[in-house]
């Protein structure tokens, strides 16, 4: 059992007006949080790294807890595919900053918090400045460069990192505090070679998944403000939606983690994008593209294409290419002989990445035929060449 001391110092705390009495009266009423309880979340600052699907709960339930700064970070633009789980996002949001959208929400919910946006990409130049200035950081992002970034520059500041992450059925959550127990990178000491774990955007996620594990972790958030309650430090707790079950694993702090072991050779952050294997090999032949506009006037001027769809059966069906010949990315390797060596092939996916691992499967498995990759795929043909097809 992990229960952590409130991380808030007393000199920051300020007691609560007459309103803010009448607010948060439920928090009031129970003896673990209290008057006191509520003041330290008053005096708290956290950061939400990512204002998706699982920022969004977060956000939210913390915003109306009466956490005094929430810090939002985000890059990335409102789209309409993620209002089926971003939650703190609406219609009229569509193209506009995620950032902007999310305070807009959060000020509507509580507009006695400040909001601090920060409309930038989080990088190794950036993480300590933006940082340093909350007392936890909560991590709502979907990549592994920027988990292990963010797990860095909390365990150099002495932050606690409050985790989550999804895919399709099945969330974790956790805490990684380095003065208490173990990092990020105890429980995952490399990230997965790149391709290997499908994004969320390619493999798909139930919409109410992040709504449950962000509000795990905004209730690890609160427990460590407030101090109490038994955190998920040193515990990793699995949730799988479809079957509706709980599991927990107990997590030990790894003594040669290179970043909070005992002797540590990670003493500044480094190239994440490099850690991760997402930085192209200088000896490795690039993958040629094809644009969907060209492929569609080389199709009309009747070239002889072989055009390969890699796309499992059942995203197939939400929308159909036109002539391709499906063939599943695993499969790609020991179906080599249908291929036509004298003709191009086309290879196609959603958005155009896992059509980069079959062509180089293909080409490691010694095909010597032209290899194309449609450029943001079967997306970027329904958005250039054919309206009728929708976009997923």
């Amino acid at each position: 059992m992990s229960v952590v001391s409130s991380i808030i110092p007393d000199e920051r705390v300020s007691k609560l007006s007459n309103e803010e009495i009448s607010r948060y009266s439920r928090h009031l009423l129970l003896p673990q949080i209290g008057l006191s309880g509520q003041e330290k979340l008053k005096a708290a600052k956290v950061l939400i790294v990512g204002t998706g699907g699982l920022g969004a709960p977060l956000a939210l339930y913390l915003a109306a807890a009466g956490v005094g700064t929430l810090g939002v970070l985000d890059f990335d633009f409102v789209e309409e595919s993620n209002l089926q789980r971003q939650i703190i996002h609406s219609t009229k949001d569509i193209d506009r900053p995620k950032v902007a959208s999310a305070k807009d929400r959060i000020k509507l919910l509580n507009p006695d918090i400040e909001v601090i946006t920060h409309n930038t990409r989080l990088t190794s130049e950036n993480a300590f400045e933006i940082i340093k200035d909350y007392d936890i950081v909560a991590d709502g992002t979907d990549n592994y460069q920027t988990r292990y970034l963010v797990n860095d520059a909390c365990v150099l500041l002495g932050k606690p990192n409050v985790y989550g992450s999804i895919f399709q059925f099945e969330g974790q959550a956790s805490v990684f505090y380095a003065k208490e127990g173990p990092c990020y990178r105890c429980l995952y000491p490399s990230p997965p070679p790149p391709g290997l774990v499908p994004s969320c955007a390619e493999g798909g996620v139930l919409g109410v998944l992040p709504g449950i594990v962000g509000t795990i972790q905004a209730n690890e958030v609160i427990k460590l403000i407030v101090g109490g309650g038994n955190s998920l430090i040193s515990r990793l707790l699995l949730f799988d939606a479809w079957e509706m079950k709980f599991r927990e694993l107990k997590l030990e702090k790894d003594e040669a983690c290179p970043i909070c072991g005992k002797h540590p050779t990670i003493t500044e952050l480094i190239d994440y994008e490099q850690f991760c294997g997402l930085k192209p090999d200088h000896e490795e032949e690039p993958v040629e593209t094809i644009e969907a506009t060209e492929l569609k006037a080389r199709l009309d001027a009747g070239d002889e294409i072989q055009i390969i769809d890699i796309r499992e059966p059942h995203e197939r069906a939400i929308s159909p290419f036109p002539g391709a010949k499906p063939i599943p990315l695993g499969q790609i390797a020991r179906r080599i002989d249908e291929f036509d060596d004298t003709k191009p092939a086309v290879f196609l996916c959603k958005i155009g990445q896992r059509s980069v691992f079959a062509i180089r499967a293909l080409q490691e498995a010694g095909y010597s035929g032209e290899l194309l990759n449609l450029l943001d795929g079967v997306n970027a043909w329904a958005r250039d060449v054919d309206s009728s097809m929708p976009q997923y």
